[in-house]
């Protein structure tokens, strides 16, 4: 058994080793908008949902080169993003829109994607996935150097076919996730156990 000392990785290591313990990963497509009226499209598979009642999610957006990303200062500066479902047939798209763009570079183009309007808040979302949540800042806690940005789902966008009694089939929905360096993982086996009443 190999003993790590993360104090002993540089940043690169310790990112490259972290996203390869920590499997599979949902990913949050992020969409939001400059104050401007850029839009902007990026993944974060530091992305998971902490409450219910309310609708609450949570994305880790970290700094580039010292700089705050493009998705952290809009989301700061305008208060509203979206969250988008990548399922197999976007996951080139998603891919693309990981790569760095200067801020005033519309992703949705460069993905190949298509912008939505959303109901309730200014950020589109993406017409091709099956699912997508329209969410307003709740809070922004720096950590690290990286934002943990709270966001409350005011809104979810579900295509009709995925729902059966009130939730989302996996099955169907087929979400990708997120492994360690550029390894993604499609649903597998999926298997039902019943909690102890």
């Amino acid at each position: 058994m190999l003993v790590i000392d993360p104090a002993q990785l540089d940043r690169r290591a310790a990112y490259k080793l972290m996203i390869s313990l920590i499997v599979p990963r949902p990913i949050a497509w992020v969409s939001s908008i400059s104050p401007g009226g850029s839009l902007n499209l990026a993944p974060f598979s530091y992305f998971n949902g902490i409450s219910s009642h309310p609708p609450i999610v949570m994305i880790a957006v970290g700094a580039r080169r010292g700089e705050r990303k493009d998705t952290w200062r809009n989301i700061e500066q305008t208060r509203e993003f979206t969250v988008n479902v990548v399922v197999p047939e976007l996951v080139d798209a998603m891919v693309l829109s990981s790569a760095e763009f200067p801020p005033e570079v519309d992703e949705f183009k460069e993905a190949g994607v298509t912008p939505l309007d959303s109901t309730k808040i200014k950020p589109p979302r993406i017409a091709e996935s099956p699912v997508s949540m329209e969410c307003t800042l709740e809070k922004i806690v720096e950590v690290a150097g990286s934002a943990l940005i709270l966001g409350r789902v005011v809104l979810y966008h579900v295509r009709e076919d995925l729902l059966v009694e009130g939730s989302v089939d996996p099955r169907k929905l087929m979400p990708v996730a997120r492994l360690g360096d550029d390894y993604y993982s499609h649903l597998g086996e999926v298997f039902k156990r019943a909690r102890p009443k």
